[in-house]
């Protein structure tokens, strides 16, 4: 659950979920599989390369049980992942989508700011 009290804006969301940013705790909420996980700006980053690090043709191909799903423990956080495959690529999804509109918006503040010089 978001804190009442922080001011969350929405960066990006899909059918499956959703990324938040909250401006009061300086962190992103992740909203997926009817839960919620705080985390720090960095540790974001680091859990989008681990779930883009996972094989998931080698979880296809693979007919043991162990490669049904993968768990993951994001670092800082109490929550516990179990991904299925579709879990996995729509995470994906809602993480590139994430990642892509923070870079946007640094990259737009970045050229606001230098017009800005420019303009003085």
């Amino acid at each position: 659950m978001i804190c009442p009290l922080a001011h969350v804006e929405e960066i990006f969301s899909s059918t499956h979920g959703a990324v938040y940013q909250c401006s009061r705790k300086n962190c992103y909420w992740l909203e997926f599989q009817q839960t919620t996980t705080a985390f720090r700006i960095s540790d974001f980053f680091l859990f989008k390369k681990r779930i883009d690090a996972i094989d998931v043709a080698c979880m296809l191909g693979d007919s043991s049980r162990s490669a049904d799903f993968e768990i993951l423990m994001p670092f800082r956080t109490e929550r516990c992942f179990i991904l299925s495959v579709e879990d996995i690529l729509n995470l994906r999804e809602i993480l590139a989508g994430a990642k892509f509109v923070i870079e946007l918006n640094s990259e737009i503040k970045r050229i606001l700011r230098s017009n800005a010089v420019l303009a003085i």
